[in-house]
């Protein structure tokens, strides 16, 4: 699957040949949801994930990723979503959430879910909220996992 932004300087593939590992650690390690995560688990994670990196159309740089965790037919999560910063302000996470939202693993998902600090303007128009608080939810959080596994 490959899709061009509006202006024909990006595009999205879910080829998991092109996805740039080692750039994908650089901004993964200095993120606020994975600081420290080791390289063997950003590869472990892409290589079982749908994952739609963005390029630049020109010279093929990887700038971008969405990582979906997903069975591909009712259940999936959102997760590692970013844009380098030198490339905002153009769009292009909008664009990526169009591509994600319209793969077919997600457009009959009956739970897609995320979890995010700072971004909720981008994910709202998608439909994404708030769970309610039901009781039907649970989690196992430990947001020290990547420092804990290299003190």
């Amino acid at each position: 699957m490959s899709s061009t932004d509006v202006t024909g300087e990006y595009e999205i593939s879910t080829d998991p040949a092109r996805l740039d590992i080692g750039a994908m650690h650089a901004y993964l390690t200095r993120s606020y949801w994975s600081p420290g995560i080791p390289f063997a688990t950003v590869e472990r994670a892409a290589r079982h994930s749908l994952c739609f990196g963005l390029y630049e159309r020109s010279g093929g740089r990887q700038v971008g990723l969405a990582r979906v965790v997903t069975d591909h037919a009712t259940f999936a999560y959102l997760c590692d979503v970013y844009v380098l910063e030198a490339h905002r302000g153009r769009g292009l996470g909008k664009f990526m959430m169009q591509t994600v939202m319209a793969h077919p693993a997600l457009t009959g998902a009956r739970r897609t879910m995320l979890g995010t600090r700072d971004a909720h303007g981008l994910y709202a128009p998608f439909g994404f909220r708030a769970p309610p608080d039901d009781g039907v939810l649970m989690q196992i959080l430990r947001p020290d996992m990547y420092r804990m596994a290299t003190a």
